[in-house]
């Protein structure tokens, strides 16, 4: 039988865990594992909260952190803070402070899988803090995007702009949380993104990619800003980012959209691209197109083989619904 809460005594539990034994961490995880077969789900969250506040070793600590997340329940939430504020001593090794520093990783995940606004000022303060870990950063990042919270916008667009952070990633981090938001105060200034990086292949690239993909996600509709900065996207010397700027267009409200796509089935030098082209033509207008670049001869034999491929793939999916039906 399944022990009761007023049974617990916490300290007691933690102590047969042997929570406090920094050596024998295979020995202590196996024995609060165990305890989900004698104990409520209820009552182990009371008890993985309080190992969570006790444990002396990360990896004893992540596992818990692994515990909690199970169960996503919002008593956790001061615990997992508590860990992701915790600022460990510098003369540790290297290899603690990693695992440490993975550690808090976990525990800003979890908390914003948790999706309680309560977290959004901790997230914010190691998010800003620019002596702190760019792992530990983007991990706040991403936490503040699935939170969703409207507080957090204004610093993510001012990471987002800032070209002083010294972390690229942290940077295109901010970028996807403001397109899970989809917060329209971030539009202008994800456009301004694209407009002040073209041309630069690097590392910014990548950067380019995250924007254009969080400026599709909002589906902010018609937009002459955001229609120009995609069309010059297109000549963009990253593939990536003419790809995604091509997924844009055919997403957005642009009644040029078909035309500008069309030129870069025709135009561009990259067959991923010419693909990607042909695609979003087939999902504006139908198969017309696929069977105009299947007949004509100033397509690619390679560009034949995939219309003749999407049209095999698409038509027979259609077909098998309308069986369904």
């Amino acid at each position: 039988m399944l022990a009761s809460k007023q049974n617990l005594n916490l300290e007691d539990i933690a102590q047969s865990c042997g929570i406090y034994d920094v050596q024998d961490i295979n020995g202590v995880i196996s024995k609060i594992d165990s305890l989900r077969i004698k104990y409520q789900p209820s009552d182990l969250i009371n008890i993985f909260n309080y190992l969570l506040s006790k444990s002396q070793n990360p990896d004893v600590t992540m596992y818990l952190i692994r515990c909690c997340d199970e169960y996503r329940d919002s008593s956790s939430l001061p615990f997992l803070v508590d860990i992701l504020l915790l600022d460990h001593a510098d003369n540790e090794s290297e290899d603690l402070k990693e695992k440490y520093t993975n550690v808090r990783i976990m525990s800003a995940k979890a908390i914003g899988n948790l999706k309680n606004t309560d977290a959004v000022t901790s997230l914010l303060y190691c998010l800003n803090n620019k002596n702190e870990n760019y792992r530990v950063r983007l991990a706040c990042a991403d936490s503040l995007g699935h939170i969703g919270d409207k507080y957090a916008v204004a610093p993510l667009i001012e990471l987002a702009k800032d070209e002083n952070e010294k972390s690229v990633y942290l940077r295109e981090g901010a970028v996807s949380a403001l397109g899970v938001l989809g917060d329209l105060r971030a539009v202008d200034p994800l456009v301004s993104i694209l407009e002040t990086k073209q041309g630069i292949m690097s590392k910014f690239s990548f950067l380019k990619e995250c924007v254009i993909e969080a400026l599709n996600k909002m589906g902010i509709g018609k937009n002459d800003r955001v229609f120009r900065a995609l069309k010059s996207s297109l000549l963009d010397e990253s593939p990536q980012v003419r790809i995604n700027a091509i997924e844009a267009l055919m997403n957005g409200d642009y009644p040029q959209a078909y035309e500008i796509i069309k030129n870069v089935l025709e135009n561009d030098s990259d067959k991923e691209v010419k693909k990607n082209a042909l695609i979003a033509l087939y999902n504006l207008s139908g198969r017309g197109i696929l069977d105009e670049v299947i007949a004509s001869d100033k397509y690619s034999d390679a560009l034949k083989m995939s219309a003749v491929k999407i049209l095999d793939e698409y038509e027979n999916d259609s077909k098998e619904g309308e069986d369904n039906d």
